[in-house]
């Protein structure tokens, strides 16, 4: 599979193979997106197939105007006072990693949404997503460019290792900037639900548009939103127990239990800050071969969140045999990257 440099001629070669019916794995500001043209069944149906995707876990789609909006979209069925959050959220954080779940224009195959009367709708903020999609058909469905329930790419080079040929061409826009998916936030029902933490952290939505519920917390962790047995149907992606996995077993820890973890050959060791690596050092003598890396030094989590699934990777690419990863604090985006290490976890 090559990989093509974004220019002016790969974009248009790219948005031609998605009118087509063809896949193009693309950057956005979150990850690496495996897009189709989100009105053509047959090519919704071969994301599906090439990612290994259960059916039940719909795609979200994607839009570059908001004037493009109602083609996806069937905002006459959202009451005013929910146009009015809609208009809120779009006007503060379109573009940008929001997906918010609509009901869905009859122009969207049901195999989209697994069936479902709605859609999950974002407008990404890099500029490669946002030309590619004008230039298709102006909504592109977009899951992550990787083998269904593994680590997510945040580089064009991941894409390649993940899918290879199976595709038809890779967009290499450079590593992404989030690294770490969308928010996701239904507005349908009677009250607006945190679906999938992600980019825009659910207190700054809450600043703008009041409580955000978080159904089926687990408060052991602090992690949103998915009870473990409930796993269909989706209202949306990221809900399943076990996902974002690397290949190589990864425990999920608190910063007090990974300062007590005792070395062991053979093992990484994922901080989320140099202060908690420098306790867990005093206690431990590891060799200089030790594996240990840090997704923030100075514990920013902005940091952190862009770092943790570049890090995974290169951990799951080597001869580690374990992966002790500590969760980050629970506020902003670190619900996302405790989200993220739960579902990878063992």
């Amino acid at each position: 599979m090559n990989i093509h440099q974004v220019s002016t001629e790969s974009l248009t070669k790219a948005a031609e193979i998605l009118r087509n019916g063809g896949l193009v794995a693309f950057p956005t500001e979150t990850v690496y997106g495996l897009g189709a043209d989100a009105f053509n069944p047959n090519a919704l149906t071969r994301v599906f197939e090439v990612k290994g995707r259960p059916r039940f876990d719909p795609l979200i789609i994607h839009i570059a105007s908001l004037e493009t909006l109602e083609s996806v979209a069937a905002l006459s069925l959202l009451s005013e006072e929910k146009r009015k959050k809609l208009y809120q959220l779009a006007e503060n954080f379109w573009p940008g990693p929001l997906s918010i779940v609509l009901p869905k224009n009859d122009r969207i195959p049901g195999i989209a949404t697994a069936g479902l009367s709605t859609a999950a709708i974002r407008f990404p903020s890099h500029d490669t997503a946002q030309k590619l999609i004008s230039l298709s058909t102006g909504a592109v469905a977009a899951p992550s460019a990787n083998p269904f329930g593994s680590i997510s790419p945040t580089r064009a080079e991941h894409v390649r290792i993940g899918l290879g040929q199976k595709i038809d061409m890779i967009l290499d826009g450079g590593s992404t900037l989030i690294g770490l998916e969308s928010t996701v936030i239904d507005i349908t029902g009677e009250q607006i639900k945190l679906l999938r933490p992600g980019g825009t952290p659910k207190e700054v939505i809450e600043s703008l548009i009041g409580t955000v519920l978080c159904p089926q917390t687990d408060t052991q962790n602090e992690l949103c939103p998915q009870k473990e047995e409930q796993l269909c149907p989706q209202t949306s992606p990221g809900q399943l127990k076990s996902h974002y996995a690397p290949k190589t077993p990864l425990f999920a820890l608190s910063r007090e239990e990974i300062i007590g973890q005792t070395y062991e050959n053979g093992s990484a060791y994922l901080f989320f800050d140099g202060n908690t690596r420098d306790s867990w050092l005093k206690t431990q003598n590891p060799p200089d071969s030790a594996v240990i890396k840090v997704l923030s030094e100075s514990g920013q989590v902005t940091e952190a969140a862009s770092h943790l699934f570049e890090t995974l990777h290169e951990l799951d690419n080597s001869s580690i045999l374990r992966i002790f990863a500590q969760f980050a604090p629970p506020h902003g985006l670190g619900i996302a990257i405790n989200d993220r290490l739960k579902r990878a976890s063992v």
